[in-house]
């Protein structure tokens, strides 16, 4: 009788870790559909909680090899980077342009780093009309032509998304340290995240690969996977310090404080919130809790790609793709942020 209480007891069991686990079909379906409407030719999502992948799949032409350019997404590792070099006090977030780049002697070179990455510099977004895109194969060739351009507001004053201020900021770090980007990027995140399939350079000449710090990386989906779980760790990779603690706590810092926010930026789009507190550096802050602090962060993509962590489930993400058409008005913008809410619906069901 005691056997068949065990039994009993083991089946009930099995049972109900079965009915624990998760069931991740309705986000396989939505990818799906997305990519047999044509909108991507290929995808592939990766989801890990509690450090543990829950979640892995490829979708059309996509697989374990697969390297796409991740346009904006990249803009939380060229942050990153920048942490990185602020930790060892090759750079500090509050340095300004002049200090390393004297050839900006107008408004724009007093804009600080801590600016230029939380886009609050005063800098324009992006090349104006009528002038060559920033596809520019250096940050030195770059930042050439940015030199010239009117400021669009003063420093510390406008919130205005872009990638021109970034690549002042990428030239910053090349001039204080003394080496090119890809090989700082390498260096201080890359190589010991085993990111070997991400790059910042080079940039081609395909419209929407550029800019080279704001959006021109290409990455796996493993790479950034390794990435996110060094920030959710707080800069802990496999038992190594990659940033401190400090680090990812300015990162995720509301970094816009006074500028103006013009109304319908992504995170009111996104999430409906009416807030000022929308960015970090090179993240946004999609969601806070009641004391402010960041508890869902991304660095979304024009293209599709989107990374996210959420720390109300201590959950994080990554959908790897690049959009192949937007007929039927389809925004690849505004459509990804939809999968961290469904992940949270089904690890919570």
């Amino acid at each position: 009788m005691k056997h068949c209480w065990a039994i009993i007891l083991v089946g009930v069991s099995v049972q109900q870790a079965t009915a624990q686990k998760p069931d991740f079909t309705p986000l396989q379906l939505k990818i799906q559909s997305w990519v047999d409407s044509g909108y991507y030719t290929g995808a592939s999502i990766i989801v890990a909680k509690d450090n543990k992948v829950m979640y892995r799949q490829y979708f059309g032409n996509y697989n374990a090899g697969t390297v796409a350019y991740i346009a904006s997404a990249g803009k939380w590792l060229a942050a990153a980077t920048v942490a990185a070099l602020v930790d060892e006090g090759k750079l500090n977030w509050e340095d300004k342009v002049k200090k390393w780049l004297p050839e900006f002697t107008d408004i724009k070179g007093e804009a600080t780093l801590r600016q230029l990455f939380s886009h609050t510099a005063g800098y324009p977004d992006y090349q104006p009309k009528g002038k060559r895109p920033d596809n520019y194969q250096t940050l030195k060739e770059a930042v050439a032509q940015i030199v010239g351009l009117p400021a669009d507001t003063l420093p510390g004053t406008k919130f205005r998304y872009g990638g021109l201020a970034m690549q002042v900021a990428g030239r910053m770090a090349e001039v204080a340290t003394g080496r090119d980007w890809e090989t700082l990027f390498q260096e201080k995140i890359a190589q010991p995240l085993h990111m070997t399939l991400t790059h910042f350079t080079p940039v081609d000449q395909t419209p929407g690969h550029n800019p080279m710090i704001g959006g021109g990386a290409r990455a796996g989906l493993q790479d950034y996977a390794n990435f996110l779980s060094m920030i959710m760790n707080n800069g802990l990779y496999q038992g190594k310090r990659i940033l401190s603690e400090k680090a990812i706590h300015t990162l995720q810092a509301d970094q816009v404080n006074e500028a103006m926010v013009n109304k319908g930026e992504y995170v009111e789009k996104a999430r409906g919130s009416q807030r000022k507190d929308i960015y970090g550096l090179g993240e946004w802050r999609e969601e806070v809790n009641a004391q402010g602090e960041a508890v869902l962060i991304s660095s979304p993509s024009w293209a599709g790609a989107y990374p996210w962590i959420d720390k109300k489930n201590n959950v994080y993400g990554f959908f790897l793709t690049r959009v192949a058409s937007m007929k039927n008005n389809f925004s690849a913008f505004y459509a990804s942020p939809v999968l961290p809410m469904m992940v949270r619906k089904i690890i919570n069901h």
